[in-house]
């Protein structure tokens, strides 16, 4: 079998892997460096560059010079439109988010820029390696929604790669911690990174190589930029103060007090101070001005206290259910887990000193190398993922029925079977959504498909199953059948719709903030469509026994149905609630006469029958 690569495609820079001679390697790109920015720039003559010769064109060709799109990746435009960065970014005609290149007078797309980067890093490993490559692994943050997956892979498609599977950033991680390792029981991988954060908690069991991931939360759109845009709204702010001059419009300006953040940044790390010095960083009545501030670690963390109470939600959830002191390490992954106040608040919360077990840069491509030998035959490794959010479909009434749970191990596939709501009814809609809401509105809408050609029956006689399937990538298949016909259809969910991060924020705080509404708002549904169902099957009662029964036990029926359905029409909650019980009421003594009667059998018609065991 050839050679599958494993590519961590960061938001800040990539690193490419491969097995070698049974060992797992780190491909160094054309430079020497094992770590490739994710920065792709525009000459005037068109060449294009990628990696470090990319960024190095940030300061002088800054709006032809695109890095951190990996937080575009499977948005509308709408979604990030205040995602501050040196280029342009707009909506193209479907309304995604694409970035505008002037010197070419062309617009790219989020996965057009990651295949420019991937495209390079394979580039990297076939001359390393010597021989053509087409398969790969590549890894994504565990909180990436279907857009940004299936966005993923295109990129690797657009490049040129065969993505075998799309893996997730910590559960990599975790793979390379516990090759190395070794051990057993519980490790929270703890994932800050240029963009994206996750937290991920597994069970490892080193005797068969199987890694069970137990939940998995975080926010796709919180990383080291964001700190480093602290930073810059910070100088910016202040050198307003001194100077009067506001460099907030000075495209080229930015982007030096974006390298200057970042480098701040990096040096607060270990330095309790850094001092940001710009020379000439912008002029006044044609004399130069210089920027020159102190930044304490104490005033950096003030800046990014709003961002690490961020960083608590997504842990909470994890742990949620789980007892803390049988967490055996904490791991740190990603380049933004050397900030101390970042250290300092996952071990406050665990009560665990965190473990410097795995390269933070490395580790990710590292673990996705390891499954890499497994897919080549090579390797053991057994995996256990789970999906991030519940999956389900719209049942009568507009209530989301979840088929696939939150935190559920990938791949899976569940099925049940549905009906129909009218009698008659010929097709049926399928409307797939994800989220933690009882009623599909209030969550997001994946997909829809019809499934038609069936029978003309009375409702709820029709057999549609319905079956939702995520694979090792996390990515979603629906199908329904009808069982009566055998006639079927069915959707793979593959970059239709548009999952951000505020919006999984949004429903799962709503699920809790209602979640009392939500239950009155559920059981409401359910409550009419009992109400509707027994009008129904009362109606076809009084039609079957009003010449077999007296008048006095049908009409009384046949009232409270027209009180039922005036209710009905109505809508009214307490009036529904009070039609239900009235014709409850009311069927209950023709019910008790039709029980009575089918009692009524005399002993010569009672045949004699023997239990047989099967068996026997």
């Amino acid at each position: 079998m050839s050679k599958i690569i494993a590519i961590d495609l960061g938001t800040s820079n990539s690193v490419v892997c491969a097995n070698i001679g049974g060992v797992r390697t780190v491909i160094p790109n054309d430079l020497g460096s094992n770590t490739t920015p994710s920065a792709v720039a525009f000459k005037k003559d068109g060449e294009k560059l990628v990696g470090q010769v990319a960024k190095r064109q940030q300061i002088t060709n800054f709006k032809n010079t695109f890095s951190s799109f990996k937080r575009l990746m499977g948005h509308t435009f709408e979604e990030i439109k205040d995602e501050k960065t040196s280029y342009t970014i707009k909506a193209n005609e479907k309304g995604l988010a694409v970035v505008e290149c002037p010197i070419l007078d062309k617009d790219f797309t989020p996965e057009q820029l990651s295949s420019f980067v991937l495209g390079y890093l394979k580039k990297c490993a076939e001359d390393y390696l010597g021989e053509t490559v087409t398969d790969a692994i590549i890894t994504v943050p565990a909180y990436f929604n279907q857009d940004q997956r299936v966005a993923t892979k295109n990129a690797g498609a657009i490049c040129g790669l065969n993505v075998l599977r799309v893996i997730n950033e910590p559960t990599a991680a975790a793979l390379a911690y516990g090759n190395n390792s070794k051990s057993d029981g519980l490790v929270l991988v703890y994932d800050l990174g240029g963009g994206t954060f996750d937290v991920t908690l597994l069970e490892l069991s080193s005797d068969d190589d199987f890694y069970q991931v137990l939940a998995s939360s975080g926010d796709s759109r919180l990383g080291g930029d964001d700190f480093d845009q602290k930073i810059m709204d910070w100088i910016i702010q202040e050198f307003k103060k001194e100077s009067g001059v506001d460099l907030s419009k000075d495209g080229a300006a930015l982007q030096r007090i974006r390298d200057a953040a970042e480098k701040a940044k990096c040096e607060l790390s270990s330095q309790v101070s850094s001092n940001i010095n710009i020379p000439f960083i912008t002029s006044v009545d044609n004399q130069p001005v210089h920027l020159n501030l102190d930044l304490s670690r104490s005033k950096f963390e003030s800046l990014i206290s709003d961002l690490l109470e961020r960083i608590k939600k997504p842990v909470e959830d994890v742990l949620n259910n789980t007892d803390k002191s049988k967490i055996k390490e904490i791991l740190l992954v990603g380049g933004s887990t050397r900030v101390p106040c970042v250290v300092k608040l996952i071990e406050d919360m665990i009560g665990v000193s965190a473990s410097k077990g795995v390269n933070v840069d490395l580790a990710v491509a590292e673990g996705a190398c390891e499954l890499a030998k497994t897919l080549e035959g090579n390797g053991s490794i057994l995996l256990a993922d789970v999906t991030s959010l519940s999956f389900g479909i719209e049942t009568n009434g507009g209530i989301h029925h979840i088929l696939v749970p939150k935190n559920s191990t990938i791949p899976t596939s569940r099925k049940e079977v549905f009906s129909t709501a009218v009698d008659g009814q010929e097709s049926v809609d399928i409307v797939i959504a994800t989220g933690e809401r009882p009623l599909t509105k209030d969550n997001k809408i994946l997909g829809t498909f019809r499934l038609s050609g069936i029978p003309q029956a009375k409702r709820g006689v029709p057999q549609i199953e319905v079956e939702l399937s995520v694979n090792n990538s996390g990515i979603l298949e629906v199908k329904a059948k009808d069982l009566g016909t055998g006639k079927s259809n069915s959707i793979t969910i593959s970059g239709s719709s548009n999952l951000t991060q505020d919006e999984i924020d949004k429903m799962v705080k709503e699920a809790e903030e209602y979640a009392e509404a939500d239950k009155e708002a559920k059981q409401f549904i359910l409550d009419k469509n009992e109400l509707e169902m027994l009008c129904s099957n009362m109606k076809t009662t009084c039609e079957e026994q009003k010449d077999k029964q007296d008048s006095s036990l049908i009409d009384p029926v046949l009232e409270a149905i027209t009180v039922a359905e005036e209710a009905l029409k109505e809508n009214d909650k307490d009036k529904i609630a009070d039609a239900k019980s009235k014709l409850l009421t009311a069927s209950h003594a023709l019910s008790s006469k039709l029980y009575e009667q089918t009692q009524s059998v005399s002993p010569e018609e009672v045949i004699e029958a023997e239990m047989v065991d099967e068996q026997n």
